[in-house]
């Protein structure tokens, strides 16, 4: 028998079953500006002020981070507790925004899956 995906260590099925899921979860983080875009590779955020939100904003900058998963992951594995790296991870992309004085309205990372 061939190389195949599985035996690399990539089950597809499990995958497939992932990335169903992923959209309904993300769904539950989007706030009204937040626009949708199907099947973009992109996310859109509406900026312009609008008496239905509560801020407006005089001079709005966008301030985005991202952080990866290298030593969530080992900490993880050597605690052997792997529910909470996804948690890290974006607790620590909004910290890092959070510390220079941005208000986080969205969240900007890769999911990688194998």
């Amino acid at each position: 028998m061939g190389l195949t995906y599985k035996s690399a260590g990539l089950d597809l099925e499990l995958y497939e079953q992932a990335m169903a899921r992923l959209p309904a979860l993300m769904k539950r983080t989007h706030t009204p500006r937040v626009q949708d875009l199907p099947g973009g590779f992109a996310g859109l955020f509406r900026l312009g002020n609008s008496p239905k939100f509560a801020r407006n904003y005089a001079d709005p900058v966008l301030v985005s981070g991202t952080d990866g998963v290298g030593t969530k992951l080992k900490v993880a594995i050597l605690a052997k507790k792997y529910d909470t790296v996804g948690i890290d991870l974006v607790a620590m992309s909004v910290n890092d925004c959070l510390c220079l004085g941005a208000e986080p309205l969205f969240f900007l990372d890769y999911i990688a899956l194998a």
